[in-house]
This record gives C-alpha cells, sequence and structure tokens, in this order.
C-alpha cells in the first residue's frame, strides 16, 4: 500500500450520482441531512443526533481532511451528480496498511434511503479503495440487526463471513455485528 498522500477523487461519478470529498462550506447542509435522519441512521450511529450542529459538521469536515492527507480514512459525501446535493455519507477507514485491508462504511439521509444510493456508491467507494488506496480487502460491519445495512453490504458485493460477538457499540450496548467482506474479485 502507498504511503503517499491520496489525491481527493474527482472521477468517482456515474454521472448521476458522485462520491467526494467534503468542503467546508458544506457544514450547514450536512448538518440538516444528519439531523433529518436521526430516526433511522441515529438508531445505529451514535454521532448521528437532534442536536448535530454547523460547528459538529465544521469539527467532523476538518478531521476528515485532515485524515485524508495523513493518509489515514478517506471520508466521502455522496452528492447528486447534478445537482451537488447531500445524500449521505461513504467511508474508507480503519486502515492496517500491514495486512492491507479497511472497513468500508455508510449512511444515507433519510429522504433518500431505499433507492440504491448506497450500493451503488459503495461499488464506486471499493473501486477506489482497491485501486487507489491499494488494500485488498474490505471489511462492512454492520450491526447485526441492522438489516438495512446488511442488505447494503450485500448489494455492494460484500460476502457475509459470520457473526461477531460484541464487536460494536450501539447507543453505549455492546451488540453482535454481521461481518461481511469484498475483494477485487468481488467487483463486477
Amino acid at each position: 500500500m502507498t504511503l503517499d498522500t491520496v489525491p481527493y477523487p474527482h472521477d468517482l461519478t456515474d454521472g448521476v450520482l458522485s462520491l467526494r470529498a467534503h468542503r467546508m462550506t458544506d457544514a450547514p447542509l450536512l448538518a440538516e441531512a444528519v439531523r433529518e435522519s436521526v430516526a433511522t441512521v441515529g438508531r445505529w450511529q451514535d454521532w448521528c443526533t437532534a442536536d448535530y450542529d454547523n460547528a459538529a459538521a465544521e469539527s467532523w469536515i476538518g478531521l476528515c481532511r485532515q485524515t485524508w492527507l495523513l493518509g489515514d480514512s478517506f471520508e466521502m459525501l455522496i452528492v447528486d451528480a447534478n445537482t451537488d446535493a447531500i445524500l449521505g455519507g461513504m467511508g474508507v477507514n480503519h486502515l492496517n496498511r500491514e495486512q492491507r485491508f479497511a472497513n468500508l462504511g455508510y449512511w444515507v439521509r433519510e429522504s433518500a434511503q431505499g433507492t440504491g444510493i448506497a450500493g451503488h456508491c459503495g461499488r464506486l467507494a471499493a473501486r477506489f479503495a482497491f485501486e487507489t488506496v491499494g488494500v485488498s480487502r474490505l471489511e462492512i460491519v454492520a450491526a447485526h440487526d441492522n438489516v438495512a445495512s446488511r442488505k447494503t453490504a450485500e448489494r455492494i458485493g460484500g460476502k457475509f463471513e459470520g457473526i461477531l460477538r460484541n464487536r460494536l457499540v450501539v447507543n453505549n450496548i455492546s451488540v453482535d455485528a454481521a461481518m461481511y467482506s469484498l475483494i477485487p474479485d468481488d467487483l463486477p
């Protein structure tokens, strides 16, 4: 895996959806998307709260930019390719450089859920992870009861590997998680 700085993506698009790096100007619209999604995303992600504000979004964006430059994490926004409307987020994170694997995480704002966005963009992100970041394995870890996220992992091409006991903490409670993996040969 290369240790050089990975450039921000400019070509992760199909003309309808795009994955792109965060911009500081995204903060108000990101905060709005998060607050809209408390009932669904907030059930599984502790950071998704009703009081998520511009300051929280700015802090997250700053962290995303820093970890990208350090090569530690590659967090992107899912946006409409024509309007640049924020539809969610996707990240290649928790890199293990020695063993060349990483985690693939995602969320979709409530008003865009159920449209296949995460599955579609997950394949774009996987290709980026394999071809640009240089990993040879992606892992998708979803709470055992998070059926929507598990179905998305399968749509991306992830292969179910098993249930991991107490693998995630959701709302301060340890929960079992489903492990999916994806390798370059799994992509169409």
